[in-house]
């Protein structure tokens, strides 16, 4: 962090608090496959196909 002509500049690192890793990675996927999965499940139950 740096002041500069009174204002404090950040780069987006500091700005954000901490950087995107793995977790938010993990997060993201797990978040599709649910998603595919409701829909598969949705589909399934509608066109009645087991």
């Amino acid at each position: 962090m740096q002041k500069q002509d009174g204002r404090i500049v950040e780069t987006a690192v500091e700005a954000r608090g901490a950087r995107p890793g793995r977790p938010v990675l993990y997060v993201l996927v797990a978040a599709l496959v649910l998603v595919i999965a409701a829909y598969v499940g949705v589909y399934m139950g509608f066109f009645k196909i087991a």
